[in-house]
């Protein structure tokens, strides 16, 4: 084996020499640079995952809050329409007693109306009664004149 080494040039005593200097290297670069780098990969990884857990975790809070919205919005239109509802029933009653009340007024302004009719009739009548009363006078007079 040795005569085939040397066939091609190779010193056995280089080669160990190399073959244990690549062996320091790795084991220094692997404690050095391979075994922090796979840490910082791991705490990336980790990281990451901590992100996607929060992420849907977010998404879930999300979710739950817009089914507290849509619960407080549906709350809110009840009660605006049982106030509403309320507010309609409180104007038709308004609505109601306001009409009573004009038509007491108006029955009032009516029968004040013909009260004032009735007494300017009378009145009317009364004048009426006083002239045909006076014109019998003057007619009874002026036939009492022209017989005597």
């Amino acid at each position: 084996m040795s005569a085939l080494l040397a066939t091609f040039g190779v010193d056995w005593h280089s080669l160990l020499a190399e073959v244990l200097n690549f062996v320091v290297l790795v084991a220094v670069l692997s404690y050095f640079l391979y075994k922090p780098v796979l840490k910082m990969v791991r705490d990336r990884q980790a990281l990451v995952a901590k992100g996607v857990e929060d992420a849907a975790s977010a998404a879930a809070h999300l979710k739950e809050a817009e089914g507290q919205a849509l619960t407080r919005v549906r709350s809110a239109e009840s009660e605006a329409e049982e106030l509403l509802k309320a507010a309609r029933t409180g104007a038709n009653a308004e609505k109601s007693k306001i009409l009573a009340e004009a038509q007491a007024r108006a029955a009032q302004v009516a029968k004040d109306a013909d009260a004032r009719a009735a007494e300017a009739m009378a009145k009317a009548q009364k004048e009426s009664e006083k002239d045909i009363a006076r014109i019998a006078i003057l007619a009874a007079e002026k036939v009492l004149q022209k017989h005597s």
